[in-house]
């Protein structure tokens, strides 16, 4: 147990010290920095365990691989639970959160529609692709 034990947190740790969202391969090359030994099964594995103990939360942007990232942690804002956005760097595929919401969404809807949730994602060159 202690191997699980031990895997799940460098899994977990990749995760939390990215500071940004992360695909199932780039999870498994930061956690084996921890655990040479670990696979790339063990990391999807050990991915839906922290998902179904709600450790990690899934990010989904239209054609990639699914990515996660910690929880975030932040204030509520306006009354409403925490959400944020993303940035998608066209250039080195890397995923940033943007922690804020230009709010107002919801005017944007057709006329007698109800937005219930949203999502923003901002795809451009992020600061390491545009010194590049």
């Amino acid at each position: 147990m202690e191997r699980q034990t031990r895997q799940k947190q460098a899994v977990m740790q990749a995760i939390e010290t990215s500071g940004r969202s992360l695909n199932a391969a780039e999870i498994w090359s930061l956690a084996q920095l921890e655990v040479p030994s670990l696979n790339l099964s063990t990391v999807y594995r050990q991915i839906k365990t922290l998902h179904d103990e709600a450790q990690v939360v899934r990010v989904d942007l239209p054609g990639q691989p699914p990515r996660y990232e910690a929880p975030c942690h932040a204030p509520r804002t306006r009354g409403h639970e925490h959400h944020h956005h993303h940035f998608h760097c066209t250039g080195c595929e890397q995923v940033f959160p943007i922690h804020g919401c230009p709010g107002g969404i919801e005017r944007l809807a057709p006329r007698g529609f109800q937005v219930q949730s949203h999502d923003l994602t901002l795809h451009g060159h992020c600061a390491a692709c545009v010194g590049a």
